[in-house]
């Protein structure tokens, strides 16, 4: 098998603001939609992220009606405190404060409108001692 691209797909209720919210906070662009369909990318993201609206006939049954709760998009970033600065200062509302675990991972969270949980990351892993 050769993977030749990777997705995440979400199911969501308003396609057009979780995409809008990573397109304006973000910087991904819609590369394809349709109704009830996005698929963003960028250039570095090294996956697309792909939204459904919640319903639609072309899932199967057991997955229309499930919504992206549970899921953690969690980008890998350069600058956390810079990212965090910008985010806030463009009226992000930040719903897990920066916090540093003991593994060398530091993180922030928000959430899009759709409560769609984004996760900006970074990573200092201790030194062997």
């Amino acid at each position: 098998m050769k993977i030749t691209a990777s997705a995440v797909s979400l199911n969501v209720e308003d396609v057009e603001a979780s995409s809008g919210f990573l397109v304006r906070h973000f910087g991904f662009q819609v590369v394809m939609s349709a109704d009830g369909f996005a698929s963003l990318t960028r250039d570095d993201a090294g996956m697309n992220v792909i939204y459904l609206r919640r319903g639609l006939p072309t899932l199967p049954a057991d997955q229309r009606d499930d919504h992206a709760g549970g899921l953690i998009l969690a980008f890998t970033v350069d600058d956390l405190e810079g990212e965090l600065a910008r985010l806030e200062g463009e009226g992000v509302t930040i719903t897990m404060p920066l916090t540093a675990e003991e593994w060398g991972e530091r993180a922030f969270q928000v959430r899009d409108p759709n409560g769609v949980i984004v996760q900006l990351v970074d990573w200092n892993a201790p030194a062997d001692g």
